[in-house]
């Protein structure tokens, strides 16, 4: 048989949690034993940060005075210059045109930037994409295995510092086509940042880890899977910061000389029809874009750092 006990309110009300219990002040207290409680309550008592109204303003002061600045030196080159140079003001009122249909479509090659921004996204997407699973595996292995090491870094440090538009005609012959051939471009200057900095990654993990994993007789799958992985991230989503920011400035360059959709072929064909306005609007467009993905894997990559908490 199975007996219920009840309690009253009160009783009840004595079993939760409180920081201090407003009978703990009793009329006949002692002064002492009011302060201590009154103390014992602002303990408990969550303190609210006072709003720090110069940390705000020392925080969004400099970059307001670097845009005046740069928009002040912007007026005075474009007062003194003789080849027509648009000023802010211009560029602000074609700005708020160009933004106005910005997806628009009247043929192939007569789009709006919008659809523009979206192709080149697209190619850096898909190049990007392919180094990424090729390139981050590629690490792991260098890392790993010294032999591989010894057999890649040669040609790695051969084809790095080779220009990215310098294989854009090796793609344009292969492919057969502009469009993959960009894509090729962006493939071939975004393996090494991510080759380089998890291979670096990998080296660098303690040697402790692995002699534990020894000693454990862990499979290649469980050591990559379960110590390589967790402490090679870091390093692995600084070289993916790095190649994306790379294909960003290659795309424009790229389809410039490919031609096609996209914000470098834009720029081109504004080029071509003398309106300079837009060149400076792609300008801005192109630096927020990559801003803005340079800001996203900053964070994606603070999300997944860990730092070492010193006792």
């Amino acid at each position: 048989m199975v007996s219920a006990v009840f309690h009253s309110p009160l009783e009840v009300a004595e079993t939760l949690p409180a920081p201090v219990r407003p009978a703990s002040i009793r009329p006949g207290a002692s002064d002492a034993a009011r302060d201590q409680a009154v103390d014992a309550v602002a303990a408990a008592t969550p303190l609210r940060a006072p709003f720090d109204a110069r940390a705000l303003w020392l925080k969004v002061l400099p970059p307001i005075l670097g845009i005046a600045l740069l928009v002040l030196i912007w007026e005075l080159v474009s007062m003194r210059s003789s080849s027509g140079l648009p000023g802010p003001w211009e560029t602000l009122r074609q700005a708020i045109q160009v933004f106005s249909d910005p997806f628009y479509r009247k043929g192939p090659n007569d789009q709006g930037i919008g659809w523009n921004v979206l192709s080149s996204l697209q190619r850096v997407a898909l190049g990007f994409g392919l180094a990424a699973v090729v390139g981050i595996p590629a690490g792991f292995m260098i890392g790993r295995f010294s032999f591989l090491a010894r057999m890649f870094n040669p040609l790695i440090s051969l084809l790095r510092p080779v220009s990215p538009l310098a294989w854009l005609p090796i793609g344009l012959m292969v492919f057969k086509g502009a469009n993959p051939a960009a894509i090729w471009t962006i493939f071939i200057c975004s393996i090494w940042p991510m080759i380089i900095n998890t291979a670096v990654g990998v080296q660098r993990v303690p040697s402790d880890y692995m002699n534990v994993a020894r000693v454990l007789n862990l499979s290649e799958w469980k050591i990559v899977s379960k110590i390589l992985f967790p402490a090679v991230l870091p390093y692995m989503l600084t070289g993916v910061r790095l190649a994306v920011g790379t294909a960003w400035l290659v795309i424009v360059a790229a389809e410039m000389l490919t031609g096609g959709v996209g914000i470098g072929f834009w720029v081109w064909d504004e080029w071509n029809n003398l309106n300079v306005k837009n060149i400076i609007i792609a300008i801005f467009v192109i630096g927020i874009v990559g801003l803005v993905l340079e800001y996203a894997l900053i964070k994606l990559a603070t999300a997944f750092t860990f730092e070492e908490v010193k006792t």
